[in-house]
């Protein structure tokens, strides 16, 4: 859950930032979809390079703990498909919500503010 909400934080961060961004994209004539679509694309790509290497991270650190897990096998598929899977929502979800926050934004407002 930790990581879920640093994931979360960071790229809501992120989508807050490019505000102004998002506002020039608005006044030159793109479309709530466009903005949207944009910023998800560049989030859900972040995300699956966090996964890919946090995964690859993970099967190599799960050797040196293994001692420590109970019931578990130290590569089980159906923890890491689940941790993948959650953790792909909250990005999903952190790109979203401030990149529909951005897009109703008055295009002059969103540029005014630095």
């Amino acid at each position: 859950m930790l990581a879920a909400l640093g994931i979360y934080g960071v790229i809501s961060y992120s989508v807050t930032q490019r505000t102004q961004e998002i506002g020039i994209r608005m006044a030159l004539g793109a479309t709530m979809a466009n903005v949207q679509l944009g910023v998800l694309v560049k989030t859900l790509r972040l995300a699956l390079i966090g996964v890919v290497t946090g995964t690859v991270a993970s099967l190599i650190a799960s050797k040196a703990i293994s001692a420590l897990l109970f019931d578990t096998a130290p590569t089980d598929p159906i923890t890491f498909a689940a941790i993948i899977l959650l953790l792909g929502a909250v990005a999903l979800l952190a790109g979203y919500i401030p990149a529909r926050r951005a897009s109703r934004i008055n295009p002059m407002v969103a540029l005014r503010n630095n």
